[in-house]
């Protein structure tokens, strides 16, 4: 397999031949187009643990999700437990995250990395910044001769003890990236779990002009999270979803993000959604294409939650689309 940093040195050659340099970098609202439909992949495969075990195979999966209409993957990185004491990274676990970028890359998807440790942040904070500073310097060195296709993410979902200190995090977040990376586009949301409703409340750098916003939706959520273990109190089995008000309601909620979009010119990626696979499938089908159309209608790029496992839109077993699912996202031409 031919490395990463062959991978690398020969998309900057061709752009390097191909564009002045002041057109080199892509605009965020570029990039945002460029997305347009997305999935959430290898957050909680063995492929981090051990590549033999890999549930997720590279060389194929990742042709599969192009071949099924989709052109960006939110890759889900939980790195805090592939570091050492000095918070630095695992040499093995970066080699894996080479292969993926080469893999993501050669299938023709954009790449989105995103630090995706929310849960041991939200829980300490204190602990969490070194360790996500340190993320992010290494992977962006290590990333900075990538093509404009490698999108870096902050931090999945900030919330609870990250509330009120995300704001204060973010401009220290993007220096240690801009040292390296000056003009990548990197994505960056609001707290409470990317909340759509804490959009206002964002304090991002003006001057920082490669940024894209991200929110997360999931409402309602006894619809969406109907039987799941973790929530408390676990939403009831049998929900069903579909009214004109609940549709109306789509609407209304991506007007308000649209809104704000527009008044901060910032570009907007709409990193996750779906419905529990407990909930009924009709239900499941039209509320993920509602929120899918939605969202292109109001210029959004999206990533749907996720390729596999319990929001899944493949059976990796079957070696197949779940097809309501796939139909709801990608719809036939």
């Amino acid at each position: 397999m031919i490395s990463i940093r062959k991978v690398l040195a020969l998309g900057v050659l061709a752009a390097a031949l191909a564009l002045p340099a002041a057109a080199r970098e892509l605009s965020p609202k570029a990039q945002v187009a460029a997305m347009k439909r997305g999935v959430n992949v290898l957050g909680y495969d063995p492929l981090w643990q051990d590549p033999a075990k890999a549930r997720f195979q590279l060389d194929r999966h990742f042709q599969i999700l192009k071949a099924g209409g989709f052109d960006t993957v939110r890759v889900n990185l939980q790195a805090f437990a592939h570091m050492d004491a000095d918070s630095r990274l695992d040499p093995a676990w970066l080699a894996t995250l080479d292969k993926v970028v080469e893999q993501a890359l050669a299938a023709k998807l954009t790449v989105i990395l995103d630090e995706h440790d929310f849960n041991v942040c939200e829980a300490d904070p204190v602990a969490c910044k070194p360790r996500l500073t340190a993320f992010w310097a290494q992977v962006a060195e290590r990333y900075k001769a990538a093509p404009d296709q490698v999108v870096f993410e902050l931090l999945n979902e900030p919330s609870r003890k990250l509330d009120d200190v995300w704001n204060a995090w973010i401009p220290d977040l993007l220096a240690t990236i801009r040292a390296t990376n000056p003009t990548r586009n990197v994505i960056v949301g609001p707290g409470q779990w990317n909340s759509l409703h804490r959009l206002a409340d964002l304090k991002l750098p003006k001057a920082d002009r490669h940024l894209i916003v991200t929110f997360h939706y999931y409402d309602p959520f006894p619809f969406t999270h109907q039987g799941a273990s973790w929530a408390d109190p676990v939403p009831p089995v049998g929900t069903s979803w579909g009214t004109p008000d609940e549709h109306a309601r789509i609407d209304k909620d991506f007007d308000a993000v649209a809104a704000w979009a527009k008044a901060e010119r910032r570009p907007v990626l709409l990193g996750e959604f779906g419905a529990y696979d407990k909930g009924p499938m009709d239900s499941r089908v039209a509320y993920t294409q509602a929120v899918a159309r939605s969202a292109e209608a109001h210029g959004f790029a999206w990533a749907y939650w996720q390729f596999e496992s319990d929001f899944n839109v493949y059976d990796v077993d079957a070696d197949q689309w779940i097809a309501p699912i796939h139909d709801a996202l990608i719809p036939a031409k």
